[in-house]
């Protein structure tokens, strides 16, 4: 029986998020989103409350807890930015996390109790420039050399790369063998031969570090193998469903923070003598907003749960990505356009919720890949 009520823990939490967000996050945005810049010092901030450790396990200095859980923390801090939430997922979700569900016990010891403390940052590099949706064409290699390995290869829009202490670096170990040849790497920044080429100007999750990175004649540790093994890549790659129901509740949250702006505004607003939200056109609009958001939700919600109890949520997380990423994109949008003018301009919010809209379509498989999830996962 599907039940995901929110637990009095669970609301608890939301509202220490909540406070958190408003008192430690808001003040930073603009100088963020103007900088381009994440602002490091929130992760150990974070860390201290028990934020970046929700579903790791007290051995590690985690919490716990489960997605459903994790999932009310995204929520809350996107609703406010979803750049620096995206950061922070790619440090707990995409660095952290497999290393937790995959690594040795010595590369679980070593790397997940200073992540979980915010003491570290990690990051996830698998794109390059001429490889996007097909992972399995990447042209990154890692060579056998010294009873270690040599990687050489160029990855790019890779989220905390000219801010982390280690990057998981995808390559081929063995090019004979497509998708299933390819290698992880745990690589921390100060190992010679990587090197950050140039952080990347976006047009929305601006307080959020992405970056260029080449790995040149790069020699590391066999120790340094995700797993101790080569050809951990499928694994790693059903590992990131948890990213795909982070990223549902993310963009709901979006198109969440986006509506109540837009509400706020028709009840404030006037034209001919009446409030925008007196007429048809715009209640209508608030209407189909305010319940795509709460199918999304619903959806993204339900992934979670299906997650937090074992259950197989392939087809799910590929459904709430895919399906909030399309309501954050039609809610910021029809924000902007209640706003009229002054959505247009970045003195109202609702300009950076549509910017920051578009991505979700884009990252950690584009909606044309989860839609090709989708169709796998129902036998077509």
């Amino acid at each position: 029986m599907l039940s995901y009520a929110f637990t009095e823990e669970q609301e608890d939490l939301r509202q220490m998020v909540r406070e958190f967000a408003q008192s430690e996050v808001v003040p930073l945005i603009e100088e963020a989103e103007a900088e381009e810049k994440f602002p490091v010092q929130l992760i150990p901030m974070l860390g201290e409350l028990g934020l970046l450790g929700i579903v790791f396990p007290e051995e590690y200095g985690g919490i716990g807890l489960d997605k459903i859980t994790e999932c009310i923390f995204v929520e809350e801090m996107a609703k406010v930015s979803a750049g620096m939430t995206a950061s922070v997922n790619a440090h707990a979700d995409l660095a952290a996390f497999p290393i937790y569900k995959f690594g040795t016990e010595e590369q679980k010891s070593k790397y997940l109790p200073p992540s979980i403390a915010g003491e570290i940052i990690g990051a996830y590099a698998i794109t390059e420039p001429n490889t996007g949706s097909d992972a399995a064409g990447l042209a990154s290699r890692a060579e056998k050399k010294n009873g270690g390995y040599v990687i050489n290869g160029r990855k790019n829009f890779i989220t905390n790369g000219t801010i982390c202490d280690y990057c998981l670096v995808a390559a081929y170990t063995d090019k004979e063998n497509r998708g299933e040849g390819i290698s992880v790497f745990i690589v921390d920044r100060d190992t010679p031969g990587f090197e950050v080429t140039r952080k990347l100007q976006k047009m929305g999750h601006r307080a959020s570090d992405t970056a260029e990175l080449v790995f040149e004649n790069c020699e590391v540790g066999e120790e340094t193998l995700l797993g101790g093994e080569e050809g951990a890549f499928g694994a790693l790659m059903e590992a990131l469903i948890t990213g795909r129901v982070s990223h549902g509740v993310k963009s709901a949250a979006i198109a969440e923070a986006a509506f109540e702006e837009a509400l706020k505004y028709a009840k404030e607003r006037e034209a001919f003598g009446r409030p925008l939200s007196k007429f048809q056109a715009i209640r209508f609009k608030l209407a189909d907003m305010a319940t795509r958001i709460e199918a999304a939700k619903a959806l993204a919600y339900k992934a979670a749960w299906l997650y937090s109890t074992g259950q197989p949520c392939v087809k799910e997380a590929s459904m709430a990505k895919y399906f909030s990423a399309e309501v954050a994109d039609y809610v910021t949008r029809e924000a902007v356009q209640i706003h009229g003018g002054y959505g247009y301009i970045n003195e109202y919010p609702v300009e950076r919720y549509y910017r920051d809209a578009k991505l979700a379509s884009i990252t950690e498989g584009t909606s044309e890949i989860q839609q090709l999830i989708i169709g796998r996962e129902l036998g077509l």
